[in-house]
This record gives structure tokens, C-alpha cells and sequence, in this order.
């Protein structure tokens, strides 16, 4: 108990440790087929009530026959498959298919285009490429830039059950992308794959050593690394996650899962762990905006919702949300970035649902730690670490020195969803795999009840003076204000003090405020050498697609700025 703190707060029913099964993806989906054969798998929606389904069956059946199709093309076991697709049908299939035959999926975000896209097919060693009409255009740019993997597209309308197939061609074209197959690149359709009448066996697969995927880092700390997940890893962390969800019902929950399956986050914890115990996927392929998102809650009445910080925003700040009923959701996980407390009690207020904050990482497949679903919630808390999961904060410049209780330092972790390694990265592995050990490269504390706190990453400090400022201690306060909606916080060189703060702030609809009165609010709010220097107001925050705020970007906008640590003048209200 000394050594794991965190076990004296764990709720009734959750235990210390969790056993894993000796078994791979594949396997776990088709233990899920055998329980609940005609039970809804995926509810595929391109509009809110407009959609079409697929049965666990029916869905077994299309990943042993797609399965067939990767065979057909020469695929062996250890070979790559990357997916560059949104959340769709085809991705749910080719990923339990790639893996099915043993082979190792490559995650590739549907955003990417140029080098972001040439990087990920060329150090992963792609031999196939599983996209979309829209999207293999991209490819068609960098062609001559990669190896000549084999194309496999897919198409939207091809899902279309109750929108006919030019309606979905023309919404993809008023969004700006073009529908129609590529005319410059050789390629191969899905729909054939679909239809292969070759049955292959599962592959022997050792959970354990196995890799099912590359997941690349973001790359804000340096470039792309692919974090190497085993079947182990992923099946670990979907079996932490149901003995941590103590509310979940097995076979009786239905997940609207807009998150992008492509990360992480979405992966395990809006996919792998919801089919695995008989949950219905509610699937759309886009991020919806605020209105359809309204209408996708009170359509589908999903039982949970995983997502992050800027979709509970969006919900709480809806005209219409306290006019809406959004009672019936039971769990609600926020992970991927900061959930800042005001929209965690509006959110709760509004809906009803339990919100808990979570964390994880690429490279810990990922949840390490959540606030429990029944017990005590800390807002501003990470929560507790996982059953089968240890935690520690280590000093940030030796990690062989662990710092007592309620000391800030570096979080490191241990369990077995850690990853095996970065791939093709041995140096950078022996980085942060240490002992059995990660080396997060966040900068955390454990109070004494074993709830952890994410202070931020190394990266983000910022030094005043002399003194550590945490861009999120900053932003908690920002987001406090009654007109804030989104905010971010930055260091910006200044000659006296060596950095000041800068905060980028987006305002509600309708909402005023003045730079003066941003500073004057945080200042009375929280140390003033903390409070920012200067006020930018945008009409939005660059974001990753899982809504992560790119402070790396606002520091490459300001860098060179003569007026970026300037003392901020009033405006008149609402001006940026």
C-alpha cells in the first residue's frame, strides 16, 4: 500500500491487479461474436438517423473475407498495412483483418498530406495502403516521393444506405474534397476485397511479442516515432479499462464514437474495449459540428461518449444545450488533453453523465490512469493508476531518483500496456523504456491519497524569471472567465525576465472582453508573474484532430514577433 498509494482509493470492486488473457486482438472480437452473434457491432451514420448496420456476425464475416483479400495480395505475417481513412466501416474491417493474418496495422491521420503523409509510408515500410476516393488524391501528390505500395480505396457511398450516393458525393464536394477515384496511381477497390472466397485460417499470433501497431507520436517533441503496441498491450488496456468502468453493462451499451480511431485514444477506447464486451459503435466519419453533435446525443441516446476537452466544450457551450434533453449517458472519459474543471461540472450539470478525466499515452496504448467511475472524483486530477499499473515521479533530469510524495517531477509508469519500443528507434527507446520502466516527459505530482496531477510537459515551462510557470495552471484560470471558450498559454522571450506569459484566448458567441480585462482577471486570480504579458483573441486554436491544442504552432506564429511580450493596451470590447 505505501509503494501504491493510489490502492486505498480505489472504489469497491476494482482490484489491485487484473488478469490478462493470453490472447490477440482477433481473438478477443471473435470471443465477442460467439456472446452476442445478432447484437448491433456497428450503427454506421454519415447523418444523425441516417445510417447502416452490421451485426457482430455480419461483421465477422466481412473481416474473415477482407482478411482473405490481404492474403490473395501476398501479405505475410510481420508485414505493415497503414490505414489512411477516417472512422468508417473500412477501418473497423481492415483493421481486424490486418491483424487477423498477423499483420501490423499503421496508423496514418486522414489530415496527413505531403511530408506528414510521405514520412509514416516510408518508416514503416507500408506494403499496403487501405483509403478512401477523397483521400487517395493526397496520395496521388506524393507518389513519386514513396515506395509504390498497393493502393486499396474505398468509398463513402458505398455505405449509403439511406442517402443516396450523390447526395454523399455532393456533401464530400461542399466540404472541398473530390469523390472520384484516383486517375494517376494504380489501385484496387475494397468492395473487391469484400467479396473474396478465400478463407484463410487466423494466424498464430504471440501476444506478448506480436506487434499489431505502429502508433506514431505526435511528433511535438521531436520527429515521428512509431510507439510499437503488442496484441498484449491493446488487450491489457481494454481489460483495465472494463474492470475500471464499474457502471459499464456488457452486451448493453451503445458508444458514440466520434473520436478518430486512427489515434490512440479512439482505438482502444471508443473501438477495441467497447467491441470486446458487446458494446454498439455509433460511427460517424466526420468531427461533428456542435449542431450535428446535439443531434447525434438525442438520436442515438449513446451510454457513453468518449472525448476530449473541446467536444464537452462544444456541448456546453451550445445555445441549445440547456434546452436539450441529454439525460441517458452513464460514462463519459475525457483523455488526450487538459479537461479544464469549469466545463467538467457544466458538462455533468447538463447531462447527468459521470465525466471523469483520464490520461494516457501512444506509448502505454493508452490509459494509464482515470478518476474512479463510482468513488471519488479530484477535479484538476488525472485520477488513479490502472490495476496492474505503477506510478512514480522520478527527478526530470536523473530518473533514477524518485522524489517523495507531493513532489513535482517527471512521471514515469509501468504496466503492461507500455509499449515494446519505438520502432527502428533503439536510441530514443533506451530514452524512455528504462528498467521496465516509461519516462512520460510529463511533469506530474501524486498526492497522498494516490491521485496524480499532469502539471505539464518539460517542454511547456516556462521560466520567469527564474521562476516555473505551467501553461495549464494558467489556462485553468483563463477558462474561469465567463467569456472564455477555448484559451492557451505560451512562454514568449522577453529581455528582463527571459519569458513572459502570452495567452491566446478564443471567445463564446457573443461574448466580449478586452485584453485588459483578460490579464486583470487572471492576475487577481493567481501569482502575477504568472499572468500573461499580452492577450491574442483568435476564432480558433490550431488542434490536432483529436481537439490536443498545438502549443508548438502559437510559438512558431509568435516567434519574431516585436510586439509578442509587449504590455497589453486596452480595446474596445470584443475587437481582437
Amino acid at each position: 500500500m505505501a509503494a501504491r498509494p493510489w490502492l486505498k482509493s480505489y472504489p469497491k470492486g476494482v482490484p489491485a491487479e487484473v488478469e490478462i488473457p493470453n490472447t490477440s486482438v482477433p481473438e478477443m472480437l471473435e470471443a465477442a461474436v460467439k456472446k452476442w452473434p445478432q447484437r448491433d457491432a456497428i450503427v454506421f451514420a454519415l447523418a444523425p438517423g441516417h445510417h447502416k448496420k452490421w451485426s457482430f456476425t455480419h461483421l465477422q464475416e466481412e473481416v474473415e473475407r477482407v482478411s482473405g483479400g490481404f492474403s490473395e495480395l501476398g501479405l505475410k505475417k510481420g508485414d505493415r498495412v497503414a490505414l489512411y481513412l477516417p472512422n468508417c466501416p473500412q477501418y473497423i474491417i481492415s483493421y481486424y483483418a490486418a491483424l487477423r493474418l498477423g499483420l501490423t496495422v499503421v496508423q496514418i491521420s486522414p489530415l496527413y498530406l505531403g511530408d506528414d503523409l510521405v514520412f509514416p509510408i516510408k518508416d514503416s515500410g507500408a506494403k499496403v495502403i487501405v483509403t478512401l476516393d477523397f483521400l487517395s488524391h493526397k496520395l496521388e501528390e506524393v507518389w513519386d516521393r514513396i515506395p509504390h505500395p498497393i493502393v486499396i480505396v474505398g468509398r463513402l457511398k458505398e455505405e449509403a444506405t439511406f442517402i443516396p450516393s450523390l447526395v454523399v458525393n455532393g456533401r464530400l464536394k461542399k466540404k472541398g474534397f473530390d469523390p472520384s477515384l484516383p486517375a494517376r496511381i494504380p489501385y484496387k477497390r475494397f468492395r473487391d476485397l469484400r467479396r473474396s472466397k478465400t478463407r484463410v485460417p487466423r494466424v498464430p499470433i504471440d501476444p506478448a511479442k506480436d506487434v499489431a501497431v505502429f502508433q506514431y507520436t505526435g511528433g511535438t517533441t521531436g520527429r515521428p516515432k512509431a510507439a510499437m503496441l503488442s496484441h498484449r498491450n491493446l488487450v491489457a488496456n481494454a481489460v483495465q479499462a472494463r474492470t475500471w468502468f464499474t457502471e459499464a453493462t456488457e452486451g448493453d451499451e451503445t458508444v458514440l464514437a466520434v473520436i478518430p480511431f486512427f489515434h490512440v485514444y479512439g482505438m482502444t477506447v471508443a473501438m477495441n474495449f467497447p467491441l470486446f464486451y458487446g458494446a454498439t459503435l455509433v460511427v460517424s466519419p466526420d468531427r461533428p459540428e456542435p449542431d450535428s453533435l446535439l443531434r447525434f446525443l438525442v438520436t442515438y441516446r449513446p451510454t457513453q461518449l468518449p472525448g476530449v476537452p473541446a467536444l464537452y466544450a462544444a456541448v456546453c457551450n451550445h445555445p441549445n444545450a440547456g434546452k436539450t434533453d441529454l439525460r441517458g449517458m452513464k460514462i463519459c472519459l475525457s483523455g488526450s488533453a487538459p479537461l479544464p474543471v469549469e466545463v467538467w461540472k457544466r458538462f455533468e450539470e447538463l447531462t447527468g453523465a459521470n465525466l471523469i478525466e483520464g490520461y494516457g499515452l501512444s506509448e502505454t496504448s493508452p490509459a494509464t490512469h482515470a478518476n474512479p467511475v463510482s468513488g471519488k472524483k479530484k477535479l484538476g486530477s488525472i485520477g488513479l493508476a490502472l490495476p496492474s499499473t505503477d506510478a512514480k515521479i522520478v527527478d526530470p533530469d536523473d530518473s533514477t531518483k524518485e522524489l517523495p510524495m507531493g513532489a513535482e517531477g517527471e512521471l514515469a509508469i509501468r504496466g503492461p500496456q507500455v509499449m515494446l519500443g519505438y520502432w527502428n528507434r533503439p536510441e530514443e527507446t533506451a530514452n524512455v523504456l528504462r528498467d521496465g520502466w516509461l519516462i512520460t516527459g510529463d511533469i506530474a505530482k501524486i498526492d497522498e491519497e494516490g491521485y496524480a496531477y499532469i502539471v505539464d510537459r518539460k517542454k511547456d515551462l516556462i521560466l520567469v524569471g527564474g521562476f516555473n510557470v505551467y501553461p495549464r495552471e494558467v489556462e485553468e484560470i483563463l477558462y474561469q472567465h465567463p467569456a472564455v471558450s477555448e484559451a492557451a498559454a505560451i512562454g514568449v522571450p522577453q529581455d528582463t525576465l527571459g519569458e513572459v506569459v502570452k495567452a491566446f484566448v478564443v471567445l463564446k458567441p457573443g461574448a466580449h472582453a478586452t485584453e485588459r480585462e483578460i490579464i486583470d482577471f487572471v492576475k487577481s486570480r493567481i501569482a502575477h508573474f504568472k499572468a500573461p504579458r499580452s492577450v491574442e483573441f483568435r476564432e480558433s486554436l490550431p488542434k490536432t484532430l483529436v481537439g490536443k491544442v498545438l502549443r508548438r504552432e502559437l510559438r512558431t506564429a509568435t516567434a519574431g514577433s516585436p510586439s509578442a511580450a509587449r504590455p497589453a493596451a486596452p480595446k474596445a470590447p470584443g475587437t481582437p
